[in-house]
């Protein structure tokens, strides 16, 4: 005995069909009140300008003056010991050009460049001490403090000063 093949029914045909035709118009018929609205929100009416800031009246600090005048008086120190080592080094850097690399006026020329580091190294350490000191204020919501800004322009200054100084010697001899 033989079956007949199985054939679709076509009212189920067409009721698959309707379903997948009406399933991606589902999302279109959502109640188009729901967007979020367009209107200033209340952040958005406060501004971007900042806040006016009250100036915090600057208490002394006597320990801290102290310090920024100990500081003061060990940069002045370095300054006047970079001034007499930079000049010999640049006595040994001018008996030194023409010369060979390696010859006894070279190295002397080059350990007086690296005794103007040492110093440099000293005056920069002055500086991470300033900065220690800054950032302990600002650690405790103080303001800064213009003794100690006024320090720590005066010392970035010194420290360019003799990094040029050095570079400028070092550029005047011969390479190795």
């Amino acid at each position: 005995m033989m079956h007949a093949p199985l054939r679709p029914r076509p009212a189920l045909s067409w009721l698959f069909l309707g379903v997948a035709l009406a399933a991606p118009l589902a999302g279109c018929s959502r109640d188009a009140t729901r967007y979020p609205s367009l209107a200033v929100r209340p952040a958005e009416k406060q501004g971007f300008a900042e806040p006016e800031v009250t100036p915090v009246p600057l208490k002394p600090d006597p320990a801290l003056d102290s310090a920024i005048g100990d500081l003061s008086g060990r940069l002045d120190a370095i300054e006047a010991e970079f001034a007499k080592a930079h000049a010999r080094a640049r006595t040994s850097a001018g008996e030194a050009r023409g010369q060979a690399v390696g010859s006894e006026a070279w190295l002397t020329a080059q350990t007086e460049l690296a005794t103007l580091d040492e110093i440099r190294a000293r005056t920069s350490a002055i500086l991470a001490e300033i900065d220690d000191r800054a950032i302990a204020r600002a650690a405790e919501l103080l303001p800064d403090y213009p003794a100690l800004v006024a320090l720590r322009a005066r010392t970035a200054e010194v420290i360019a000063r003799q990094g040029s100084q050095i570079d400028t010697l070092s550029a005047s001899l011969p390479t190795a």
